[in-house]
């Protein structure tokens, strides 16, 4: 088989909290191998049990937030229920000159401000829940929240999924391994396009060489 160099993709995953979109992309990584790697965010909020700085996410206080902010480190940031995430510029971008597809499990505020920096290898991919029942059910076995910020979370549903159509493509989660098997084809796809295929005018050069020799 043929293989032609690459530029690597950004491959945004948001949903309303509950929707899956964690369970998916832990999913996706595993799937996926070394062709793709998390987008580790950087956070001020505290580790949840089992979390391992560097690992799920760079914790830092505030202050050192905000410098990044400042230093413009950050492809994107933005607020989210009273904590600051952000993503790393030098990570990313080394990922996307190797050939690797960097997985993003971030929200649409910060899948806008990716969409105004970069936009050529941005994919955005909505999940929604089957119903709203069923959101809430997720959101209170999962086990992680108190039963004020479940209620919270759920508040804030509708809004984010009101930014549904600000991305290229939308799935519902109602069964988990087709809504990945979606996912992979979308990815099979972006990787096909022309403009991401690096090695294709030096290929497309030798062949017609070789064709006109």
């Amino acid at each position: 088989m043929v293989e032609i160099a690459r530029r690597g993709l950004m491959l945004v995953l948001s949903s309303p909290s509950g929707a899956g979109k964690s369970t998916l992309s832990r999913l996706l990584l595993e799937a996926e191998g070394e062709q793709m790697v998390m987008s580790v965010s950087t956070t001020t909020r505290p580790p949840r049990p089992g979390e391992v700085d560097g690992r799920d996410y760079h914790f830092v206080d505030v202050a050192t937030f905000e410098k990044l902010v400042e230093e413009d480190a950050l492809l994107e940031h933005a607020r989210v229920f009273d904590n600051y995430y952000g993503t790393p510029v030098a990570p990313v971008e080394k990922a996307l000159s190797a050939g690797k597809d960097v997985l993003f499990d971030i929200d649409w505020q910060g899948t806008q401000q990716l969409a105004q920096k970069n936009p050529k290898d941005l994919v955005r991919v909505f999940i929604l829940p089957p119903s709203t029942a069923e959101l809430a059910r997720r959101l209170e076995t999962r086990g992680q929240d108190s039963p004020d910020v479940v209620a919270r979370r759920m508040a804030k549903a509708g809004e984010e999924i009101s930014h549904w159509a600000e991305y290229d493509y939308v799935i519902i989660n109602d069964e988990l391994e087709a809504a990945l098997d979606r996912i992979r084809s979308i990815l099979r796809a972006e990787r096909l396009k022309r403009d991401r295929q690096t090695g294709l005018v030096k290929f497309v050069k030798d062949l017609m060489e070789g064709s006109g020799g």
